[in-house]
């Protein structure tokens, strides 16, 4: 009886991980997940037909279920260590989620996520040499909330390190606070702490120190009232574009693909919005870094009308550090920045205030 006891715990163990590997299984559920996206991503952009596309879009990942995958391996021990790195993943995974229209199912299991995880942070691991990966989690959440828990971990960590990439991750959250002289100033002070404090600590296969470089590029050249830089390049029939080109109109620029979660909405968004503004002194630009044949599609069905700067080596999203897409620069005539942030109903009122400003 003992001996069918002890290959009846075996076995159990054998067909569920999550009794003795924890883990490990947190680790496979995220690698999963990830090469999925990977693959999804890179067939989508390559696919060349509307049908391809719309089977495509059918077969995307769930983040849904991969975060509930991942929070039932956590939610039981999350006064262990083990768990503070894939815990600060599941933050920005969850955090991700299509929020518009909002689900029930979604809004209740980002609620229970961050706010377990935030509340076992403070309570468990507020000493511990692994929050990096929380600390920018948090930044994902980017609520009141996590900014006060972040300038506590700034503020009393033990671990410098932590107190660095703390220390960043509030600089880029209050970047959202606008630029103001004073946060500006508080911005620098915290991104050199991360410097520092942290240079050499790796994030996502990102050093804190390229992050914070980046930062600092931000700040001085694309806070709003600086000159957008120009771009250059190609459209999708090949023809050469330049931003600069659009001098005398207000522009939106906005940097998107059809990988991102919500991307139906968005082109909707906009295409709605170039028909609002159509005779108007403006122009929708956008920057992808989409196959020229996913493209080609879009444009054929109409789905998208504007064009597109073609950047399928994402050297135009880098020169304005962008860091995650969809995001949309409201320029002025002069291609001064007056608006950074999310697409949505802001940019368009900021693009409608501008036109009625007239020169």
């Amino acid at each position: 009886m003992r001996t069918f006891l002890l290959l009846l715990f075996c076995s159990l163990i054998w067909i569920n991980p999550c009794f003795s590997n924890s883990p490990e299984l947190a680790t496979g559920i995220r690698t999963e997940y990830q090469k999925k996206m990977e693959l999804w991503t890179l067939s989508m952009q390559a696919a060349t037909t509307a049908e391809a596309q719309a089977k495509l879009l059918s077969e995307r990942p769930d983040g849904f279920v991969y975060s509930q995958r991942l929070w039932a391996a956590l939610k039981g021990s999350l006064t262990q260590d083990w768990t503070i790195e894939p815990a600060g993943w599941l933050l920005k995974l969850v955090c991700s989620l299509p929020s518009n229209p909002p689900k029930p199912e979604v809004v209740a299991l980002r609620t229970e996520i961050v706010s377990s995880i935030m509340d076992a942070v403070e309570k468990n691991h507020m000493r511990s040499a692994k929050l990096a990966s929380v600390c920018m989690g948090l930044l994902a959440v980017g609520d009141n909330k996590t900014l006060q828990l972040l300038e506590k971990i700034e503020k009393g960590s033990p671990d410098r390190k932590v107190q660095g990439v703390a220390a960043l991750a509030l600089a880029f959250l209050l970047e959202n606070l606008g630029d103001e002289v004073n946060n500006i100033k508080r911005r620098l002070t915290l991104i050199r702490k991360a410097i520092i404090e942290s240079a050499d600590v790796v994030i996502d296969g990102t050093t804190v120190a390229k992050m914070a470089e980046d930062q600092l590029y931000v700040i001085r050249y694309l806070s709003k009232g600086r000159e957008a830089p120009d771009l250059e390049g190609l459209d999708v029939s090949g023809t050469k574009m330049k931003l600069s080109d659009f001098s005398g109109k207000v522009v939106v620029l906005l940097f998107w693909n059809t990988a991102i979660t919500d991307y139906e909405r968005v082109i909707e968004i906009h295409r709605n919005m170039v028909k609002k503004m159509e005779g108007k002194p403006f122009v929708l630009v956008g920057v992808t870094n989409d196959s020229l044949a996913s493209l080609r599609v879009l444009q054929g069905d109409g789905l998208v009308t504007w064009r597109n700067f073609c950047d399928t080596k994402g050297e135009l999203t880098q020169k304005f550090h962008v860091k995650s897409l969809p995001i949309a620069y409201v320029l002025d005539r002069e291609r001064k920045i007056q608006y950074i942030g999310n697409p949505g109903s802001f940019v368009e009122l900021t693009a409608d205030a501008l036109i009625s400003d007239k020169p």
